[in-house]
């Protein structure tokens, strides 16, 4: 029950622009729920829009390792390795 409300209120700072406090939302839903590959997609958008490519890389990357056909999780990674050979 407290997941869902957190999933919920991190969705609706998402539809806010407020990124920040969303992926804390995300980050403590993960704590209660670690297998759920939809919190960490989520999260891994937050952290591209916040310029967190690393981090959302990583999310992607864990996601990818329990459920290696997420098409999120696949697309959300290829735009944070774009932004990191950018960088270098």
């Amino acid at each position: 029950e407290k997941f869902k409300t957190l999933k919920s209120e991190g969705n609706s700072f998402v539809k806010k622009g407020k990124y920040e406090e969303a992926v804390n939302k995300y980050s403590e839903c993960i704590k209660l729920n670690p297998g759920e590959c939809t919190i960490y997609t989520n999260r891994a958008l937050c952290y591209l829009k916040l310029c967190k490519y690393e981090e959302a890389k990583e999310d992607c990357d864990h996601v990818l390792q329990i459920e290696d056909s997420n098409i999120k999780a696949f697309y959300r990674r290829a735009l944070a390795y774009k932004e990191l050979q950018v960088r270098k």
